[in-house]
């Protein structure tokens, strides 16, 4: 195989190589740095057995992200404050033209499961993105985790009952969730406490990710009237030379506040029922780099 074409059949599974070790690890530069090891081992390996390059690279990045995995559980742990996943910019495009399909890898990629997938075993979490997220069959999953069927679909039924058990609720429409992040905004600007609390349900959630290396909450609050409360502190504090900037993260509507240009945080919202159910802040600047814009 020549060179041009191995890096060309390399770089054409790389979107899906990234999806698949973001949602194992839940940091793009873990994930990146898993991505490059598969390259060097596919650049660097005997291809002349290799019939389906694909499956090849995906049974390579998942080993990896495994071994990671395991590696970083103990950084996780050791963690100040409630823990997020590294805002993942997603965008599937043309890739994704059904609309179902669409739905699932944004669902398998947002904050809400990819926190509950980090209560899951490492071969559990391998087992439930290759089969939930990516929707491979059972007898490949056994021979890229280098186990039998039977304990595949024994560890897919039960990372799928306790994501199920534990995973939030939430709506999906896209439309809707980025009008109410629209108003979130314009209320939060214009420092509309009365209007911001409008859009919060009774019960809603605020979880704020620092990693002890920023300002915010180090427990998870609960409540219209304690989270209101919270955000109408952070509106009147304000940023310095703040800008805002509206992307997808994570298969959802967010944006992007910046501090005289730089990542200062992220913010995105799950609804339902048309209210603000949970509103998840990024602070952690080391979450931040790969957002950065110079």
């Amino acid at each position: 195989m020549a060179t041009d074409t191995v890096t060309e059949v390399f770089e054409e599974h790389r979107p899906v190589l990234m999806g698949v070790a973001y949602r194992m690890l839940g940091r793009v530069a873990d994930a990146e740095d898993v991505v490059q090891e598969a390259w060097l081992r596919w650049s660097g390996a005997d291809r002349s057995d290799v019939r389906e390059p694909r499956a090849y690279l995906v049974r390579v990045t998942t080993r990896l992200a495994l071994d990671r995995l395991r590696q970083t559980r103990a950084r996780n742990e050791a963690y100040v404050g409630p823990w997020l996943p590294e805002p993942y910019v997603t965008d599937f495009g043309d890739a994704v033209a059904d609309t179902a399909e669409r739905a699932v890898l944004a669902d398998s990629v947002s904050l809400a499961v990819l926190v509950v997938l980090e209560s899951l075993s490492p071969l559990e979490r391998a087992v439930f993105v290759l089969r939930e997220a990516f929707g491979y069959p059972y007898a490949e999953i056994a021979v890229t985790l280098d186990r039998s069927e039977p304990a595949v679909r024994q560890l897919a039924g039960r990372a799928r009952r306790h994501v199920e058990e534990r995973r939030p609720r939430y709506e999906v429409d896209p439309a809707e969730r980025r009008d109410l992040t629209e108003r979130f905004l314009a209320a939060a600007t214009e420092g509309d406490l009365d209007g911001l609390m409008s859009l919060l349900a009774p019960d809603v959630r605020l979880i704020g990710d620092s990693g002890g290396l920023a300002s915010a909450p180090v427990r998870v609050i609960e409540s219209a009237d304690k989270v209101g409360r919270f955000l109408g502190g952070v509106m009147k504090k304000g940023v310095s030379e703040a800008t805002f900037r509206f992307l997808e993260v994570n298969g959802g509507p967010a944006f992007l506040v910046l501090s005289g240009g730089k990542p200062d945080s992220v913010f995105q919202l799950d609804i339902a029922d048309g209210r603000i159910q949970c509103v998840y802040i990024v602070r952690n600047p080391e979450k931040l780099l790969s957002l950065a814009t110079d």
